[in-house]
């Protein structure tokens, strides 16, 4: 086994093209062998031909064929996602070299959730630029759906926000930063805005906006509605949108579930209310997710550094 692992590294190290990994990418992406060599500028025997030399070097078959193109076999799926993850370290190292010429101090891609936009990513943000004035910073909004699978591709350096409790525990570390908790947040003209010891039963009349199916705080909400007799909201709208969710809230007589930190400032400055209802769920650590065993670009420890200190200062 050593034998084979060994040998397979010394074909990888001395054979394998970039232009290989660039057709399995392409093959992976199209499902088809044909379309894949054309969008690369290859004839397909060639394209095919690239395919069979990469499964004898690495001793497994990539591909299954079937009446609709071909699919990726395990072993397929792992090389791809490794090759993906090549191309987007080429890429990185690329904008880096061209930031660093432009004066730039190194660059740094984020991706951050609802949780972490206000106030934690912001004065990161400053913590960082007064140590590095001139680093490229580029953050990216989203869901864990969304931002997970490009953590994993490379395509950012950490994702900031609520750590997720089960999916792609095994592939990403994580550091916890704070704790944080959701409110159940409304309008100021809202019926049940300043009302003291409010039930659920007084929330039942009217409608919620609710985070996406996919996502934990959603889960957790749904169980809860369940286990009050089945409740079903009236009006039940999805959305991460905070400047959308903030209007409604604002405009009709709806209730949102918003994490404590990011209504925070509206709270306080009397644009949103939250409702005397303990929510019964939702709390969880917000922190920053990383990649397995891999190190960061010098800015990019810059700002998890900053993200510790503005952490600090928010929640000391």
């Amino acid at each position: 086994m050593i034998d084979r692992s060994a040998r397979i590294v010394d074909r990888a190290f001395t054979r394998l093209k970039l232009r290989q990994l660039r057709l399995l990418v392409a093959v992976g992406a199209h499902g088809n062998i044909q379309n894949a060599a054309r969008s690369l500028g290859i004839s397909q025997p060639a394209a095919t031909k690239m395919i069979q030399d990469l499964e004898l070097d690495f001793e497994v078959k990539l591909f299954d064929r079937t009446n609709r193109g071909v699919v990726p076999t395990v072993f397929g799926e792992t090389l791809i996602r490794h090759g993906k993850l090549i191309f987007a370290q080429i890429s990185n190292a690329a904008q880096e070299l061209d930031d660093l010429s432009e004066g730039n101090a190194g660059r740094v891609v984020v991706g951050t959730l609802l949780a972490a936009s206000p106030s934690l990513i912001p004065m990161a943000i400053e913590l960082l630029l007064v140590d590095r004035p001139n680093v490229a910073i580029k953050i990216i909004e989203g869901t864990n759906e969304v931002l997970m699978p490009r953590l994993l591709a490379g395509e950012v350096d950490m994702v900031v926000g609520r750590l997720p409790s089960h999916r792609h525990r095994d592939k990403i570390q994580q550091e916890k930063l704070f704790e944080d908790r959701v409110l159940a947040v409304t309008g100021p003209s809202h019926p049940l805005a300043g009302r003291a010891d409010i039930t659920f039963a007084q929330t039942k009349p009217f409608g919620w906006i609710l985070p996406p199916l996919e996502t934990t705080l959603r889960r957790q909400a749904d169980h809860f509605f369940v286990g009050q007799q089945q409740y079903a909201p009236s009006v039940s709208i999805e959305s991460v949108s905070y400047l959308t969710n903030r209007a409604l809230l604002q405009s009709r007589d709806l209730i949102g579930l918003m994490p404590a930190e990011v209504v925070a400032q509206d709270i306080a400055h009397g644009h949103l209310v939250e409702l005397d209802w303990p929510v019964p769920f939702g709390q969880g650590p917000i922190g920053l997710s990383l990649r397995m065993n891999e190190d960061l670009p010098p800015a990019g420890r810059a700002f998890k550094a900053a993200l510790h200190r503005a952490a600090n200062v928010l929640h000391p």
